[in-house]
């Protein structure tokens, strides 16, 4: 454990952006399962994929400002999503 004032500081500032980033990567994945979902059901609403699409760019994005993701990883994310999604929907 830490002594100097500062360092105890670090660890706890540490501590809330771990549980800050664990949290918006799982909203994350839930807005990608919730796309896909959509898209492999039997009767395809196209309105509802493209809003749940439009909703994992949008955490995607947020993510990349935020710090909490590096831009490649989301552009590598939302490809792999556009990509199942229009196998499933063709």
């Amino acid at each position: 454990m830490a002594n100097i004032k500062s360092a105890k500081k670090r660890i706890l500032v540490a501590q809330r952006n771990y549980e800050r980033n664990v949290a918006f990567k799982s909203s994350i994945k839930t807005a990608v399962k919730k796309a896909l979902v959509l898209a492999e059901a039997k009767e395809k609403d196209l309105d509802a994929i493209k809003s749940a699409l439009s909703e994992a760019y949008k955490l995607c994005d947020k993510a990349v400002s935020k710090g909490i993701l590096h831009k490649n990883t989301a552009a590598r994310k939302k490809s792999r999503l556009t990509v199942a999604i229009n196998k499933l929907t063709a």
